[in-house]
């Protein structure tokens, strides 16, 4: 989602003045969205007469993202006959309204009637907002904020692709189209993450779309809101880069308040790669289009109807990443040592990412949905379906994160291949450290991660009366009044919460 912000905003932004409370507001809103700046509207600023005002305010606004090779409306003779002759002071509302007239951007932003007078006439009133408009249209997807992903991997518009990499050779052969389909993606600016190797070639590429349509298929699904996954390739494998581009696209639509995700695909092998990964996380085939595509949807959210004659841990799996709760899931509180919780948990907003990181490289286990952990905690109580609260100790001192348990495996003390062979990718230890680790008995909670807290919660957070007065030193199970206090003060949303 690409929104265009006006000047007579970003002046008032970022001026000296106190920011009007909308303003604030809409600042806020706008957190987990792409934010430009259409080059046109620095002209504005020529007209301020106070030079050293005109000179901060610009610094300001030049930290914003311009949009690139914006269209030119003076070639739209089409565009022209609707807009009518500008005259020099309507210049920069018609280069600005083209973008939105164009699909350059999604939406435009300002407070200028004028400008919402020329948009009516142009046919695209919808998509230009008044600042109310467009805190009530972002506000409810970006409470917790933007995304976070690792360095090596960025989200770019999709025409700054190199149209002619390798990745793209396989789908010109699958669609005779796709070099038509390229362009016009590169038109309306499609957003995509891209992973590119070592030497600029594309490891993995996933293109998405925001959509209110009928999806083709037999029979049609129903028209509501939902994530299309437009494109989605990996080429780079070892690095579980596929399962972070899951990740990435379930979260940005639970974000953006969309309840389905589905794409589309030729599956030509019964070991389809693709279709395996996807359908580790609820995507099930639900028909095949005009074409003989077949349909993965993928619903987050679900009726406890739905689930009915599914346990919690298959209810976890197929509409991750909601979760069952009831009294008899079990809860527990699980610790963990900062130097493990950065390399499991990359996604934590704040995190110190490391220079490899910045050089291209992934920390696998953080790419990851399905992960481990490994301990010497006694328990024996933990059962799969049960709910994890990992706990970062010593600096933090938060509980951070929330998943479902898979699997857990009692290894008994000297059985390092053992151990080895449950974690693999999942887990944050290195081999020396499991083979330390093995010398005595161990604990293995094979997990899915499905929340990362928007509030995280310290135990003085649990209150007085609660039964966790302290920091656990080991694996703890809590009862439910803990957990709805995680629930409640961490910020889950309850739609993901089947009771």
């Amino acid at each position: 989602m690409r929104v265009l912000l006006d000047t007579n905003i970003l002046i008032y932004r970022e001026d000296d003045r106190v920011l009007d409370k909308s303003v604030q507001e809409l600042m806020r809103a706008l957190s987990a969205t792409k934010v430009l700046v259409h080059p046109a509207s620095l002209k504005d600023l020529d007209g301020d007469s106070d030079e050293a005002r005109r000179r901060v305010v610009l610094s300001k606004i030049l930290a914003y993202s311009q949009l690139d090779l914006p269209p030119d409306y003076r070639i739209d003779q089409r565009f022209m006959a609707q807009a009518g002759t500008p005259t020099p002071n309507e210049e920069v509302d018609l280069s600005i309204l083209y973008a939105v007239f164009r699909n350059a951007i999604d939406f435009l932003v300002t407070e200028d009637r004028g400008i919402h007078k020329k948009a009516k006439r142009l046919g695209i009133s919808d998509r230009v907002l008044l600042i109310a408009d467009a805190i009530s249209l972002f506000g409810s997807g970006t409470a917790d904020g933007k995304l976070v992903h690792p360095p090596a991997l960025k989200q770019v518009p999709m025409h700054n692709l190199d149209f002619g990499d390798p990745i793209f050779e396989t789908l010109r052969q699958e669609y005779e189209e796709f070099d038509d389909w390229l362009r016009r993606r590169a038109r309306d600016g499609s957003p995509c993450w891209v992973y590119l190797k070592e030497d600029g070639a594309i490891g993995a590429l996933l293109a998405y779309k925001e959509e209110d349509e009928l999806i083709d298929c037999q029979p049609p699904l129903p028209k509501i809101p939902r994530l299309k996954i437009r494109l989605f390739k990996v080429t780079q494998l070892g690095q579980r880069i596929g399962e972070l581009l899951v990740k990435l696209s379930i979260d940005f639509a639970r974000k953006k308040a969309l309840d389905e995700v589905f794409l589309t695909h030729f599956v030509t092998v019964p070991e389809d790669h693709l279709v395996q990964l996807i359908s580790n996380y609820g995507f099930r085939e639900v028909g095949k289009n005009h074409r003989g595509e077949a349909i993965f949807l993928k619903k987050l959210v679900a009726t406890k109807n739905e689930c009915m004659n599914l346990g919690p841990l298959e209810t976890a799996r197929v509409f991750f990443p909601s979760l069952c709760d009831d009294p008899e899931i079990r809860k527990f509180i699980v610790p963990i040592l900062p130097q493990y919780h950065q390399r499991l948990f990359t996604d934590f907003p704040g995190r110190q990412t490391t220079i490899p990181e910045h050089s291209g490289e992934f920390i696998i286990e953080g790419n990851t949905i399905r992960k481990a952990y490994v301990c010497h905690a006694s328990t024996n109580r933990i059962r799969p379906g049960d709910i994890v609260c990992f706990y970062r100790s010593r600096d933090w001192r938060r509980i951070t994160h929330v998943g479902v348990v898979e699997e857990v495996h009692r290894v008994a003390a000297g059985d390092v291949d053992a151990i080895w062979r449950l974690v693999a990718k999942r887990t944050a230890y290195s081999h020396a450290q499991i083979l330390e680790t093995s010398k005595k008995a161990s604990l293995v909670i094979l997990f899915m991660q499905h929340f990362l807290l928007p509030q995280q919660i310290a135990i003085k957070d649990f209150g007085e009366s609660g039964s966790i007065q302290r920091a656990p030193q080991s694996i703890t199970q809590i009862g439910e009044k803990e957990f709805g206090t995680i629930r409640r003060m961490g910020g889950i949303d309850e739609r993901f919460v089947i009771h």
